[in-house]
């Protein structure tokens, strides 16, 4: 693991001098403009949507979205400022494998999960669960649900916004609290997602989309003029696509728990897996899947990679300042307004995704569950994005003394993604067993994974990489599950390929 500290106070204030080109009028007057601009597309779009309040129609954009718009928020949901400052601030093309396995990852969720949930009508990806395991499956459904609200609501959300927040603050220089920046964030994410639902998410990740990728494209064209393409002078281990046993990414584990984080992360993570169930059709969401795997590919490894490597040769080991840095000093200034506008597009379209899928979980695996029958999803909607807006702010500042936020998040997704794919995994191979069991899987998951990260391998008892550990904690899971089956009486079979499919 490198733990490369996030932006110190003086790093930024070096941003925000050199950033101060952006802090005019002008350019403050060209970002509200173009977010103005993508906010009037999208109502143009999504006005003449017929709504009745149903799940489908706030959580699934009434499954009426082509594969254009599928693409498009799946791509926007992944790419945010944690990716574009935090994998840049690695300053090393290693990190590039998280991005093309993605590829795979994709091409697992098109051909095998989508199938899957469309066969079974799912909107939340736990509701797959209930179809899968014997018996009660209230304490499983519950369980996974309440890992994915808590990374959202602790994790992803405050970190998003944290980002993004500290990354306009940069761009404009001044006065300005990140707080401020941060809530803005929040509140106008809050507003697509009450005002519009996924439909409204979907379609504006996808305007903002094409901006956002085609002004990050451009900065890795001016990031390798500025060196005349010449890479000599920067260190070969941060060109290697090899990495060391010490590296982020030891090359090895390409083939152990690389695997498994991407089938996680793009098949069974509602914050993604949701985009692509809002499709008329299966062949219709493949399509879109497909596209975004393409996007995936061809673009975000070179987006997310070349400008920090390139910072490193202008600019020294500056950590995930590197593409503030970089931007403030390659980018024209009748330039910056547009960029700061798609910066906050990708925030506010990843944060408008992962709020419209927490409000999702909330609603059809608790809710309907616990409290009563939900006759008006859209003001239940409401009620709890506001709630969420509100907590997301006010956990922006425990992330201001982070390391590398990439590689915090990373590190943090193994408490839940391993224990949540082992759920997936019996309930989709094996037939009689029951969700007590496959409960207790992902809680022996969870804290055999707490454990390793918090007490073994700080104290050297265990020296495995935390990717390599994320395959012990799935096949344990997997085991404990099976094994808790047994003692209680039942009996599990492997399901044939016909009966899984």
């Amino acid at each position: 693991m490198v733990a490369l500290k996030f932006v110190q106070e003086s790093e930024l204030s070096a941003m925000n001098g050199a950033g101060a080109m952006a802090g005019s009028g002008l350019q403050m007057a060209v970002a509200a403009g173009l977010l103005a601009l993508i906010a009037l597309a999208t109502w143009l779009k999504v006005r003449g949507a017929g709504h009745d309040g149903s799940e489908k129609d706030v959580f699934l954009a009434g499954g009426g979205l082509s594969w254009l718009f599928v693409a498009g928020s799946i791509t926007l949901t992944n790419l945010s400022t944690d990716q574009l400052v935090g994998m840049n601030g690695n300053q090393m093309l290693l990190l590039a494998w998280w991005e093309i396995s993605g590829f795979v990852g994709l091409l697992i969720l098109a051909f095998i999960f989508v199938p899957i949930y469309y066969r079974n009508n799912c909107t939340t990806v736990t509701e797959l669960l209930d179809r899968r395991y014997s018996g009660d499956t209230t304490s499983v459904r519950t369980l996974i649900s309440a890992l994915f609200l808590f990374g959202n609501i602790l994790i992803y959300l405050p970190a998003g916004l944290y980002s993004g927040g500290l990354f306009l603050r940069a761009l404009f220089g001044g006065e300005v609290p990140l707080i401020a920046y941060a809530a803005m964030i929040a509140i106008i994410s809050a507003a697509y997602t009450m005002l519009g639902g996924l439909r409204a998410v979907a379609v504006m990740d996808t305007y903002s989309g094409f901006g956002v990728l085609a002004i990050a494209v451009l900065i890795v064209l001016l990031a390798l003029a500025a060196i005349n393409w010449d890479f000599s002078g920067i260190p070969p281990e941060r060109l290697t696509f090899f990495g060391g046993a010490d590296s982020p990414i030891p090359f090895h584990t390409l083939f152990t728990g690389m695997i498994f984080i991407q089938i996680f992360y793009w098949s069974t993570n509602q914050n993604i897996t949701q985009k692509a169930m809002t499709a008329p059709t299966v062949r219709e969401a493949q399509k879109g899947v497909l596209a975004a795997a393409v996007v995936r590919i061809l673009i975000i490894p070179v987006i997310v990679t070349v400008p920090g490597v390139v910072a490193f040769k202008l600019l020294g080991n500056v950590g995930d300042s590197a593409y503030g840095l970089l931007v403030a000093k390659i980018l024209p200034p009748w330039l910056s307004g547009a960029f700061a506008a798609m910066i906050a597009a990708a925030v506010i379209a990843h944060t408008a995704a992962v709020l419209n899928s927490t409000v999702a979980l909330y609603a059809v695996d608790f809710h309907e569950r616990f409290v009563g029958r939900v006759r008006d999803h859209w003001r239940l909607s409401a009620i709890v994005t506001v709630v969420v807006m509100i907590s997301s702010i006010a956990l922006v500042p425990l992330y201001e003394n982070a390391t590398s936020i990439i590689n915090l998040l990373q590190q943090l997704n193994g408490l839940s993604s391993m224990p949540i794919l082992s759920a997936f995994v019996v309930g989709l191979m094996f037939r009689g067993v029951s969700g007590h069991a496959a409960t207790a899987g992902v809680v022996w998951g969870v804290a055999l994974y707490g454990l390793f990260t918090f007490v073994l391998q700080p104290r050297g008892v265990v020296t495995l990489h935390y990717i390599d550990f994320m395959v012990v904690t799935l096949a344990s899971s997997v085991a404990a599950a099976l094994i808790v089956n047994r003692l209680s009486g039942g009996r599990a079979s492997l399901i044939n390929r016909a009966q899984r499919a």
